[in-house]
């Protein structure tokens, strides 16, 4: 059990696949880089959705590094230069973000932005996790 408290209050919008707040439970603050599509060997694959799911794997890999689970995380925004292909995807999109974090939903933000280091990147997730001490 993680401990976090998802806060969802009434009189907003519906919040779906993702938290308004939380309150992070005592525990060891880890904060992930932005992670992108890039496998091991730094090849990525083609798309949005392949390079979303990539990524998501490697927050997931370094929140376990640190000891924790996936529902350590706290916090992700994610950032994308394809903010329409991401509106269209938003069913495959779900489906990647919970093979690595199940149902869980903390609070997100998502970017559009113009250029990622990478030019083939689409895709960059930066997270927070807060591992129970």
């Amino acid at each position: 059990m993680s401990g976090h408290q998802l806060l969802d209050p009434g009189g907003m919008t519906p919040a779906i696949g993702f938290s308004r707040g939380i309150v992070a439970g005592e525990g060891s603050v880890v904060y992930v880089a932005g992670q992108t599509g890039h496998h091991p060997d730094e090849s990525i694959d083609e798309g949005l959705v392949a390079q979303f799911a990539q990524a998501c794997r490697s927050v997931g890999r370094v929140i376990e590094a640190a000891g924790g689970t996936p529902r350590d995380l706290v916090s992700m925004t994610i950032f994308t230069t394809h903010m329409q292909e991401y509106r269209d995807s938003l069913r495959p999109i779900g489906a990647a973000y919970r093979a690595v974090f199940g149902t869980h939903y903390p609070p997100m933000a998502l970017i559009g932005i113009s250029d990622l280091l990478d030019p083939r990147a689409v895709v960059e997730l930066v997270a927070v996790a807060v591992i129970p001490g």
